[in-house]
């Protein structure tokens, strides 16, 4: 029998999907005893170089309230033709083009390692993919002229039949007509009136026109393409256009006296794309990519008045309730990102500017679309343009990596309901007899719809255990869920890919030892994450950290092994060990503690710790540190003070940055020149292997991370030092020996005291 360990990666490897726990408790009861909930991380359209689609349509269970899909679970009569549905037991027919199936001569579908199976939809229209620039003219010049690069760069990259369109804002808003006449021209919209979706498509001309049906022409022509032609054209026809048009944009042209910031409709020009795209595609694949330079200043979705003198909003402000255009302006963002979400478009947010743009506001269109949210401190660093290039990336077989308008079905046996799901997705409200009254994340449905994906786009999703304590699930019996993503593929396929999967259930009376060394701490510690994560944004931090705490310890009450009131002799086994200090790098890390951080950079880090994969998340929470020394080849070392030693270089990797850290005497040597004498070729490698292996890095990374390169009383040290858990401080310095690592300045508790604290209240008779 493979390890639980091993069990865990090829199932995630195949299937693309982590459980918290990989055997389940047979009753409700003792499923909410286990404190973290039965819940797992999927990834829906996980890279696998072995999974061919296949070319028809999946076979469905023919009772109406069900409709799962075949799989390797189900009952097959061979003789009669029959199949059991193994979610509603409903036996139903094959149909005909299934008349030679035998035990020999099975379908793809029916194979246990095809748990998961893709297959092509050849039905409906094919519609090409969209992509609508909304383009910030409002900022310093060798700003605009880097971002004018990148997109004409980027109009290489796109398929020569997407359709593209451009709409630019300042004080105005601009959409530019893409016609081929060789005069530009462009209706232009004041920025402080909002339109409704009727208004914008009646002043653009896109309200339909009655077209008299003439004598031998198709009734079925579709007018769609003819109406929106202006606005959005294929890369083919107008690329020559379109680079012109790009190249010879110029700033805003309105005066800006001094002390004001500049005049910036972007709530009117987002409405504006909105309402374009609503009346000319709705339903299809479409991207809105809005490129900003800092914060809305006017009209609807205004984050900030024009004077300098007042500062945008902090989370000192937001406290006070002092944020006066806040609550306005994200209800104004939120308008459009549900209505975008409706039509399945997304919104991808790059915001580049040294102060705050109005991500907090505006977080709302990436996150409910699963658009991308990118931010940089100028259009002008590799950081943006690297990052903006690589959402244009290819797969192995040459298309896109990104999926538009799918939506997620997640069906479960009858012992199991859905409490909810959180990541880059918005309620299809499909209530339905596995939905559960209690909602963790989005919940209320077994539907959800997530406009826009990519191979690393990772949901939560959170179940509950409904089977009654007297009511036991026979021996050897299983658990099922299946979950049927149905999307549109890059190269405009329909396609729809089935996971389902099963797991045994146990009697955590008499079985717990089963249930405990199936826990997979990694997958629970990413999912209790979201889960504080989530409730984050709508609680106050401190309570959010009690909450995260409480449920720490009881997970130590119920799985430790101790004599009461004895912390000393609290054990924890191999499969929760390194739980506790997940949740302590949690605690402390930029999700939850918004101190040091603007509203927007903490929007910006949630954001994409509500969508990326349990790896990712993992390096979020608790970063990865490495050691390169003479003493050997890079090692991975403690996230710890005392991995700060003189002669080593760390490469400390927290996804959002990628942090390289010379220690003392290293940085000496680097000062006098070692380097570059021969006879220490051995130290000009060691100074290199770092460099080389954080390239690697940040050439695959998405977003690109940000890159510093500090030493030992550096500025930039504090990247470092705020991450590492703080063993030494000024606290206990008279413990400071030579190998001891460097002190850290702060008030922060240590892992050690955390761990000190935990056992002492695990063990303790009074809670």
């Amino acid at each position: 029998m493979a390890t639980y360990l091993e069990f865990i990666q090829q199932n995630e490897e195949r299937d693309g999907v982590r459980f918290s726990w990989n055997v389940w408790p047979s009753s409700r009861l003792e499923a909410t005893r286990m404190v973290v909930p039965l819940a797992c991380l999927l990834t829906p359209l996980k890279e696998r170089l072995d999974l061919p689609p296949v070319q028809y349509e999946p076979v469905l269970c023919s009772r109406p309230t069900c409709k799962a899909v075949l799989n390797p679970l189900c009952q097959v009569d061979y003789r009669a033709k029959l199949w059991a549905c193994n979610f509603c037991f409903q036996r139903n027919q094959f149909p005909p083009a299934y008349a030679g199936i035998s035990e020999v001569n099975q379908p793809a579908e029916l194979m246990p390692q095809f748990s998961t199976i893709e297959y092509i939809v050849q039905r409906g229209p094919q519609t090409p993919l969209i992509f609508l620039y909304v383009v910030d003219t409002c900022l310093e010049e060798e700003d605009l002229q880097a971002l004018k690069e990148s997109l004409q760069m980027s109009l290489s990259l796109l398929p020569a039949d997407a359709l593209v369109g451009l709409i630019t804002f300042g004080r105005m808003v601009q959409v530019h007509e893409l016609s081929c006449e060789g005069i530009s021209k462009s209706y232009v919209f004041r920025g402080t009136k909002d339109l409704t979706a009727k208004q914008i498509q009646d002043m653009l001309g896109l309200s339909r026109p009655a077209v008299p049906i003439q004598q031998g022409r198709p009734l079925q022509t579709p007018e769609q393409p003819v109406i929106s032609s202006r606005f959005l054209q294929p890369v083919h026809k107008i690329d020559m256009n379109l680079t012109d048009l790009l190249g010879e944009l110029q700033r805003d042209p309105w005066p800006v006296t001094q002390g004001k910031r500049p005049l910036r409709s972007t709530g009117v020009a987002l409405s504006i794309a909105v309402g374009l795209l609503e009346g000319t595609f709705p339903n299809t694949g479409a991207r809105i990519m809005l490129f900003t330079g800092g914060p809305p200043t006017q009209g609807p979705g205004m984050v900030v008045g024009d004077e300098l003198k007042t500062p945008i909003r902090s989370w000192h402000d937001i406290e006070k309730d002092n944020a006066r255009f806040m609550k306005k302006a994200t209800k104004h963002y939120e308008t459009l990102a549900n209505r975008t979400a409706a039509n399945g478009h997304c919104i991808d947010i790059y915001a580049c500017a040294l102060d705050q743009t109005g991500l907090l506001e505006m977080k709302c269109c990436a996150n409910l679309t699963g658009g991308h949210m990118v931010m940089g401190d100028s259009f002008n660093t590799s950081l943006f343009k690297q990052t903006f290039q690589r959402v244009f990336n290819k797969g192995y077989n040459g298309d896109f990596r990104m999926a538009f308008g799918a939506s997620l079905d997640v069906k479960t046996s009858r012992e199991l309901k859905i409490a909810g799901a959180i990541g880059p997705c918005i309620s299809l409200n499909a209530k339905g007899p596995c939905v559960s009254e209690n909602e963790l994340g989005i919940g209320g449905t077994s539907q959800w719809k997530i406009c826009s994906l990519d191979p690393s786009t990772t949901l939560a999703i959170y179940f509950e255990v409904v089977n009654q304590h007297n009511a036991p699930i026979p021996q050897g019996g299983r658990g099922a869920v299946q979950f049927v993503t149905q999307y549109q593929h890059s190269s405009t396929q329909k396609r729809i890919r089935v996971t389902t999967i099963a797991r045994n259930w146990a009697d955590a009376q008499s079985q717990l030892q089963h249930i405990e060394a199936a826990f997979d701490q990694e997958a629970a510690a990413v999912l209790m994450a979201r889960l504080g994560v989530y409730r984050a944004e709508s609680e106050e931090g401190p309570d959010v950290l009690r909450w995260l705490d409480r449920q720490l310890i009881r997970l130590c009450q119920k799985f430790g092994q101790y004599n009461k009131d004895d912390p000393n002799s609290f054990r924890l086994s191999e499969s929760f060990s390194l739980y506790p200090q997940f949740m302590f790098h949690l605690r402390r890390s930029p999700f939850l503690q918004v101190f040091n951080n603007s509203p927007d950079e903490s929007s910006y880090y949630r954001h994409h710790f509500a969508r990326q994969d349990l790896t990712q998340s993992l390096i979020m929470i608790q970063p990865i540190l490495y050691a390169y020394s003479f003493h050997g080849p890079p090692e991975p070392v403690l996230l710890d003070s005392s991995s700060i030693l003189p002669d080593r270089i760390l490469l400390m990797d927290t996804f959002f940055q990628i942090v390289i850290y010379l220690g003392e005497t290293i940085a000496q040597w680097q000062k006098a020149g070692y380097q570059d004498m021969p006879e220490y070729e051995n130290f000009k490698h060691l100074l290199q292997a770092p460099l080389d292996d954080a390239q690697e890095i940040l050439q695959t990374r998405f977003p690109m991370p940000r890159y510093v390169h500090t030493e030992h009383g550096g500025s930039q040290a504090r990247f470092l030092l705020s991450k590492v858990n703080p063993s030494q401080t000024h606290n206990n310095l008279y413990a400071w020996g030579q190998e001891s690592g460097a002190p850290i300045l702060t008030d922060d508790v240590s892992l050690q005291v955390f761990m000190d604290h935990l056992k002492k209240l695990a063990v303790s008779s009074a809670s």
